[in-house]
């Protein structure tokens, strides 16, 4: 495999790759993990870097965001970036900040993401262009928010009350 297509299988699987390094690396380098320590992780790789990612592309290449993901290019890809940049900057910040902060950006992501994914099913469902329900909409969007709000729920069970 030449250079140039590895660097675009990793450049167009950001999300899965990050999400792979937020449970490989902690299970690397720690010994006693909590869950609300690997949710920070999780924070940081499996969500902040995706959205980050997706915010340049959405706002500096729209036309091939949205080939990329199947849709005709519209003129909400300006809006679409600037929401994907807050929640990655917020997400960026969240793993240092107490508990209720990490719960409220992964609720927020979880709605927001979440009706972004069923929005995009939907069109491509109405379309008839089930093609574009691959597996990368489930990496991408499904697994990291059910890792994350599952690890919400494990790290706010845990805590003394």
């Amino acid at each position: 495999m030449d250079v140039d297509r590895l660097i675009g299988l990793a450049l167009g699987n950001v999300p899965v790759i990050g999400l792979v390094l937020a449970f490989v690396i902690p299970l690397c380098l720690e010994t006693h993990l909590k869950a609300e320590r690997l949710l920070g992780y999780v924070l940081l790789l499996g969500l902040a870097l995706p959205l980050l990612w997706a915010a340049w592309w959405h706002l500096a290449r729209p036309v091939s965001s949205a080939q990329m993901i199947g849709l005709e290019p519209s003129p909400f890809q300006r809006e679409v970036g600037l929401a994907d940049l807050a929640l990655g900057l917020v997400a960026c910040v969240a793993p240092t900040r107490p508990m209720p902060f990490k719960g409220a950006i992964v609720w927020t992501a979880a709605i927001a993401l979440g009706g972004d994914a069923a929005g995009q099913i939907a069109g491509l469902v109405n379309r008839g262009d089930l093609a574009g329900l691959d597996t990368t909409l489930l990496w991408a969007v499904a697994a990291p928010l059910a890792a994350l709000v599952l690890l919400v729920m494990a790290a706010h069970r845990r805590r003394p009350r």
